[in-house]
């Protein structure tokens, strides 16, 4: 936690930058055209000239090629980073070092010591670090979040996550960081990210993990297909099933809790449909739970705006950060000691992970 961060005045707008101008940088502009009252986008920054000029044209912001050339010039309060995975750690440490606020795409880093080191930046600087969990503000997991939280499961037996989408080699091809280690990572750590969250601020702490990965049918460096057994602290029993090879298109994001008196999936293309509510203990608003439903032909929903709200209050001194980089670690966490099970064939408790992964994953 940040403490004794000067709030940004209410008598001016919040002044953002962000770095990295592909795909996912359209759901930040957007979210931030929605808060315009509050917020404006100063600068843009991408290596690539033609994404840059994009951006330019799309937003107005004044347009770098360099992120240090950039954080000399900027006026900018908070820099996002939409950014490989891969650069997310030495890109937050540059920005926090200027002084000025981060917020990272997810994952926060592909790499648990990267993580590490970008959170202690942060805190050395005294700047806040938010990592991106736009998943969490989607109205049909809130539901089911409220119900675990209000105790309608009763004793939590068993969550199974499935992941199972598409990602064709021409997916890869388009940009030579994806599906590498350094910068990007496999199913898991990218495509599958927000539901690796889901393990932990769902259910609980988990205790431990045994995965699988394997590189099916894309030629990429990483896994295109993983599977990982998950013992909570609570000693519920689960799974994660993740696949890019679905064919022909992305068919399910879903999460099932089945519990002691309740069972709940909430499914569709990403998490996106309550499929089944049903508790013993029957309430009045169940009959308007089906009003969470949304429909959507994006993975990635709409919780860009929300997410931002609740960055937007926090540096007006109004709020704490729904998702920050403690947060964000203990995703990483779980994702690094899925990935080390994977490789070296046994189950790896995640405290054990914690204590003694720096350096190795």
């Amino acid at each position: 936690m940040v403490s004794n961060t000067v709030k940004v005045p209410d008598s001016r707008k919040i002044r953002f930058a962000l770095v990295g101008c592909g795909r996912i940088s359209a759901n930040h502009f957007d979210a931030l055209e929605k808060h315009a009252d509050q917020a404006e986008l100063v600068d843009v920054c991408d290596i690539d000239p033609e994404a840059l000029q994009k951006a330019v044209a799309r937003t107005g912001a004044r347009g770098h090629a360099s992120l240090t050339d950039m954080l000399k010039e900027t006026t900018a309060d908070i820099v996002v980073l939409t950014t490989p995975s891969g650069l997310h750690s030495e890109q937050a440490i540059e920005v926090a070092r200027s002084g000025r606020h981060v917020i990272s795409e997810k994952p926060m880093a592909t790499r648990w010591k990267d993580g590490l080191a970008m959170y202690a930046a942060c805190q050395k600087a005294g700047v806040y670090l938010f990592v991106v969990k736009q998943n969490r503000k989607n109205a049909t997991l809130q539901a089911l979040r409220n119900a675990i939280r209000q105790g309608r499961f009763g004793k939590i037996y068993m969550a199974v996550i499935n992941v199972f989408w598409t990602r064709p080699q021409s997916y890869y091809d388009a940009a030579p960081w994806r599906g590498t280690w350094a910068l990007d990572g496999g199913a898991f750590m990218n495509q599958a990210s927000h539901y690796v969250d889901l393990l932990d601020w769902m259910i609980g702490p988990v205790d431990r993990v045994h995965a699988y990965t394997a590189t099916l049918a894309r030629d990429i460096e990483a896994e295109d297909t993983g599977v990982m057994s998950v013992r909570w602290k609570n000693g519920a029993l689960g799974s994660i099933n993740v696949t890019m090879l679905t064919y022909p298109k992305n068919m399910e994001g879903s999460i099932v809790v089945l519990g002691e008196k309740g069972t709940v999936k909430v499914g569709g293309v990403a998490v996106n449909k309550i499929e089944h509510w049903e508790f013993e203990d029957k309430r009045p608003e169940d009959e308007q739970i089906l009003n969470s439903n949304y429909e959507t032909a994006s993975v990635y929903g709409f919780g860009h705006p929300l997410y931002y709200h609740n960055v937007i209050e926090v540096l007006r001194g109004r709020a704490t950060p729904d998702t920050d980089g403690s947060q964000g670690l203990r995703s990483l966490a779980l994702l690094s000691a899925g990935y080390r099970s994977a490789w070296e064939g046994r189950e790896v408790a995640i405290d054990e992970f914690r204590q003694d992964a720096v350096g190795s994953v």
